[in-house]
């Protein structure tokens, strides 16, 4: 169930998405308050489960995953314990950064990065199989992006 926020609340979450490097201190002045009670309201939103955690975002290009492609998987079947199954083989792979469960015309989505298209076909041919619960695999290789947000609308 959603938590209710007021402005300030808000005003936080903003700045943190923004910028989640920002000291107490520096975060306290942007929002209005003063040290103490920003502090207390951030550990809050923390215990509460609505700040998760903390991240560096990096560039794959410059660290060498180069390439994104989003798989769009059909399942041997759609049973729970194949879904599961499915579903903790993808956990364990670091090339998928977002794998859904999806109603609709498939039913996976996952956005895989790669070094390249060999090495994306390597891991399709290596990960996306029926040992995984997978059947087929329609990937779809973007042409430009256009936004890559982790912020969400506040």
């Amino acid at each position: 169930m959603p938590i209710t926020f007021d402005a300030t609340d808000l005003a936080i979450l903003r700045a943190l998405q923004h910028d989640g490097r920002l000291q107490n201190l520096q975060l306290a002045e942007t929002v209005g308050l003063s040290p103490s009670p920003c502090l207390r309201r951030v550990r809050r939103l923390e215990d509460d489960g609505v700040i998760e955690r903390y991240v560096a975002l990096l560039d794959p290009a410059r660290i060498g995953f180069g390439m994104t492609m989003f798989a769009r998987i059909s399942l041997v079947a759609q049973d729970a314990e194949t879904v599961e199954h499915f579903a903790e083989a993808m956990r364990r792979l670091p090339q998928v950064m977002e794998c859904y469960i999806m109603a609709g015309e498939c039913d996976a989505l996952l956005r895989v990065v790669a070094a390249d298209i060999d090495a994306y076909r390597r891991f399709q041919s290596t990960h996306l199989t029926r040992a995984n619960g997978v059947q087929t695999v329609k990937t779809d290789i973007p042409m430009q992006k256009v936004k890559l947000s982790t912020e969400l609308p506040l």
